[in-house]
């Protein structure tokens, strides 16, 4: 007769044979799903008979386990900060190290003025980022992009699911596209872009073969996204703004050098394994814009107000370039990137 202690002694034997990095946790969590338990009941009631139909449906999630899929997308769920998100194929599955920008974000906002605050989550996957700091932050106004409209459909399920849905704004666009042309309309940044390169050896194989490439490989160094994301950030951030971007452990050095060009003050935070893992730089002075249009030969100065990023923001006063070759500077900056009206988010 098996019971839940037996199935779990059974599946945790296949999986640690199957080369599973955790096989009795990753059990528990699928036999706990299957059953609409926490793990700690599983062994309150070890001893339980399990019947024939539980045991069938347990051993075909443990098949899949064995094939190498995340037990988040057998579940369907994936736990990050205080959230229970909804995950599948379509989003990465949230890890806990990407906590960390959520964790520096927040001493930010402890240090710092501005209320509310403006925060955005460039690809922000199954909304992991923006969800926590919305419920972190009642009063911030958070605009979450990614550029894949599958994505933001599992972002926008979570935050209904999470009772965000009125917190969380969701656009689909690359990059920081909306935003590149409206200096200083944001405080904070934070971004897991993907960052790994091409044909890295160490991307595990069923990383590789069930998550979204789009969400995990950044070209031939891993840092093509990484760069974009930093150039635009530096213009759309607000002097004393934040930007807090994820990376690999072996990148701290080249994305630091990469970030010295349009930051003035730039570190590398690490994860709780002290493996460096975030970047965090912050614009002290004036924005990017007013440093880059006299390197470009172009005079432009943003609108008295910099528009807000507010839930009803129109479009707001244009920038207003002083010669015609201020359009250089757009295209020079958003590198042909169609640029989202805001008042379409």
């Amino acid at each position: 007769m098996w019971t839940v202690k037996s199935l779990i002694e059974s599946a945790a034997d296949v999986l640690q044979r199957a080369g599973s990095h955790s096989p009795r946790l990753d059990a528990e969590r699928l036999l706990a799903d299957q059953l609409g338990c926490e793990r700690l009941d599983l062994y309150r009631d070890a001893e339980r008979p399990v019947s024939e139909v539980e045991r069938d449906a347990f051993r075909e999630r443990v098949r899949r386990r064995r094939a190498g899929e995340p037990v988040a997308y057998i579940t369907g769920v994936a736990g990050f900060w205080t959230l229970d998100l909804g995950v599948d194929p379509r989003v990465l599955v949230p890890r806990p190290e990407t906590e960390r920008l959520v964790e520096l974000a927040l001493e930010h906002t402890k240090t710092h003025v501005p209320s509310p605050w403006r925060v955005v989550d460039v690809g922000t996957g199954s909304g992991a980022l923006a969800l926590a700091l919305a419920s972190e932050l009642p009063d911030a106004l958070v605009l979450a992009i990614d550029v894949s409209s599958d994505a933001l459909d599992v972002a926008r399920a979570n935050a209904e699911r999470c009772g965000l849905a009125g917190r969380v704004r969701f656009v689909c666009a690359n990059v920081l596209a909306p935003l590149v042309t409206r200096p200083g309309s944001v405080d904070i940044v934070v971004s897991n872009p993907p960052y790994i390169a091409e044909w890295d050896p160490e991307v595990e194989p069923n990383v590789r073969r069930f998550e979204p490439g789009l969400a995990l490989f950044g070209g031939a160094d891993g840092l093509a996204v990484v760069r974009r994301v930093i150039a635009e950030a530096a213009l759309a951030l607000a002097p004393g703004g934040l930007l807090l971007v994820e990376i690999g452990h072996r990148q701290g050095a080249a994305v630091a050098e990469i970030a010295r060009q349009h930051f003035d003050a730039v570190e590398i935070a690490q994860d709780y394994g002290r493996l460096d893992r975030v970047l965090v730089a912050r614009q002290r002075g004036e924005t990017a814009y007013a440093k880059l249009a006299p390197r470009l030969g172009v005079s432009r100065r943003p609108a008295e107000s910099p528009p807000p990023l507010e839930p009803n923001d129109g479009p707001g006063p244009e920038l207003a370039p002083a010669d015609p070759r201020a359009a250089a500077l757009d295209e020079a900056i958003a590198q042909a990137i169609p640029v989202v009206d805001i008042s379409e988010l």
